[in-house]
């Protein structure tokens, strides 16, 4: 029986031995999205997005010479839990790299930890810039990349004379809003032409809120909706619009969170012509874009669909690989980097820059809802350069980020001080 047991014990040493160095033979890759709660409707395709791509790229033959190993965790929108499940993922599980987050809180929450600890978290959505941190690689848009252009085609295209800017209640939305609402000052808007309104997240009754934005327009002016609102509380905001039989062309509104993934849960019919405005939209038609959607199809469902933040994620994995190939190390400070100056092909048929402030040069859509959840293109820019610093609040307008020559991403150039970034949420 001795015999047997030591027998046994040195097999089970050699299975730990072997799994130990199985662990070693891969780069793990952290997946920091929720997939419950009230951000899964969003978050859960992203992380599949994430493990599409690992395959890909295993199928490649891996990262030098390693396979990826994707090493997913569940935050649950729960804005501390993303700060615990980060650490976690950086001490335990020690991944090379994050790709995760969607709401700005969340980012927010988890930002001291990357810093602290020197991780890289790729940041694939869309937010309200007033931010460069030299762990996070921002993929989605910067305000003058998404929101400032949308508020231009409502003045330009539109005609619109009064504004509703609805956000749900945190930093995105709030940040975002002081930007456009200071802007559209600037173009001439009076401020009491502004209404400006909060919800919490998974906000359901909106027949007081939609009745308020109606009653703006009693004088007559054109009223448009400017949506900051994010989550399952849009199903509840978009259904409140079409019950009171409010159309497009009565107020039309522009969503900066509302994608086809979110619209494949709602019935559109009643929402025909109402906008979002994103850096990519699936019915983009270019030869990689429909390359992309049948990969992704192939892999997740014939009835999945594609989206604006699934293409950031697309563009900063591609960056990551290609950097990490340059640097020929996962290591954080050789990858960062390597990063600067990359281009990687984006979904629209052109290319995506990593610029000096961590974020990205990249084109703009304004997307009509269709009947069928997708979205017809009515305007695209030229790629524009993400300005980490907003040129619309007199405190930003100073500051400046260019990590490889400054070494910082908060540089005054009044003061010519690099000033130290709080997270503040």
């Amino acid at each position: 029986m001795k015999t047997f047991k030591t027998m046994m014990l040195g097999a089970g040493l050699g299975l730990s031995m072997s799994g130990a160095a199985v662990a070693q033979d891969t780069i793990k890759v952290g997946v920091l999205h929720s997939l419950s709660g009230t951000m899964a409707i969003s978050e859960t395709t992203l992380k599949d997005t994430v493990l599409m791509m690992i395959d890909d790229q295993n199928k490649k033959g891996g990262l030098l010479g390693k396979q990826l190993e994707a090493v997913v965790v569940d935050p649950a929108s729960d804005w501390p839990l993303f700060a615990e499940k980060a650490r976690e993922l950086l001490t335990v599980s020690n991944v090379a790299v994050t790709f995760g987050c969607w709401t700005s809180v969340s980012r927010k929450s988890v930002l001291p930890v990357y810093e602290e600890l020197n991780g890289l978290l790729f940041y694939p959505v869309q937010y309200e810039g007033e931010e460069s941190s030299k762990n996070v690689f921002y993929t989605g848009a910067a305000p003058n990349q998404q929101a400032i252009p949308a508020t231009d085609y409502f003045l330009e295209e539109l005609g619109v004379q009064k504004f509703a800017l609805l956000g749900t209640d945190y930093v995105y939305p709030r940040t975002t809003n002081n930007i456009l609402e200071a802007y559209l000052i600037s173009k001439g808007i009076p401020k009491e032409d502004i209404f400006v309104n909060y919800t919490p997240f998974g906000h359901s009754d909106w027949s007081k809120i939609v009745a308020d934005v109606v009653a703006l327009g009693a004088d007559g002016k054109k009223v448009g909706v400017i949506s900051t609102i994010n989550g399952d509380a849009n199903i509840g905001f978009y259904k409140e619009l079409a019950a009171a039989g409010i159309s497009a062309d009565d107020i039309p509104v522009v969503a900066f969170s509302v994608g086809e993934e979110e619209l494949s849960g709602l019935d559109t019919s009643n929402l025909v012509g109402h906008l979002a405005a994103w850096n990519y939209f699936q019915s983009a038609d270019v030869p990689v874009n429909a390359e992309f959607i049948e990969k992704w199809k192939a892999f997740a469902g014939p009835d999945r669909v594609t989206n604006d933040p699934m293409e950031a994620t697309v563009i900063g994995f591609q960056m990551w690989v290609a950097a990490v190939e340059a640097a020929g190390t996962t290591d954080v400070d050789a990858v960062r980097t390597a990063m600067y100056g990359l281009e990687v092909p984006n979904l629209t048929g052109g290319t995506a820059k990593m610029l000096p402030n961590h974020h990205l040069t990249k084109p703009v859509l304004i997307g009509e809802i269709r009947a069928d959840g997708q979205f017809d293109i009515v305007s695209q820019t030229e790629p524009v350069a993400g300005d980490a610093w907003t040129d619309f609040l007199p405190e930003s307008a100073v500051l400046e980020s260019d990590w490889p020559g400054l070494g910082c991403g908060m540089y005054n150039n009044d003061t010519k001080t690099c000033v130290q970034l709080t997270s503040n949420y």
